[in-house]
């Protein structure tokens, strides 16, 4: 990431987001232009929305792509996730009615270019949302998915999944590994 050269508020940051054709994270008055993902990390962010609302239905969640901003309040951060879930009422931002504040689930499709921030600085923003239960990083590059949960007692776990079934506890689902990583075309 190229540190912008001046901070702007967020209101000014909206009305150019809402100008332009490319996303930008917001992170304390500045701005950061995000890259555009390769055709895996596509693949794997779609299937994985696929999967997860194959798991929900009929249930009282909603599921958003990675064209739904993310507004870590506490933090004054706004981002794009991969994947957002909310279940139950959905809440937005008081000072942006296009970014949620209470996804109970976020997920990262790891790539080279985001992969540190993923696991980093962007993961400490997203510990203080307070309605999130689970952070998912998935692979590009091998089938293995990384699950970070809460617990009760607002401390966070780590799973591991390369060969069994991803299991999100929030939303009590599972996901099939062999469905997430197949490749329609080999």
């Amino acid at each position: 990431m190229t540190q912008p050269a001046t901070t702007v508020t967020y209101a000014e940051y909206l009305a150019a987001e809402r100008a332009s054709d490319t996303k930008h994270d917001f992170v304390n008055g500045l701005v950061y232009a995000m890259a555009g993902g390769s055709v895996q990390h596509g693949r794997l962010a779609a299937r994985l929305a696929r999967l997860v609302l194959n798991g929900l239905e009929g249930r009282p969640c909603d599921v958003f792509s990675s064209d739904v901003r993310v507004r870590i309040e506490s933090t004054g951060r706004a981002t794009y996730p991969d994947l957002s879930v909310v279940c139950g009422p959905r809440r937005t931002a008081a000072d942006d009615p296009d970014a949620l504040v209470n996804p109970v689930l976020l997920a990262e499709v790891l790539s080279e270019s985001t992969e540190a921030s993923d696991r980093g600085e962007k993961w400490a923003h997203y510990q203080r949302v307070a309605s999130l239960r689970e952070y998912v990083l998935v692979s590009q590059h091998e089938p293995h998915v990384e699950v970070f949960r809460r617990r009760e007692d607002g401390e966070w776990t780590y799973a591991s999944y390369r060969e069994r079934d991803v299991e999100l506890v929030s939303l009590g689902i599972r996901i099939s590994m062999a469905e997430l990583y197949a490749d329609p075309t080999g």
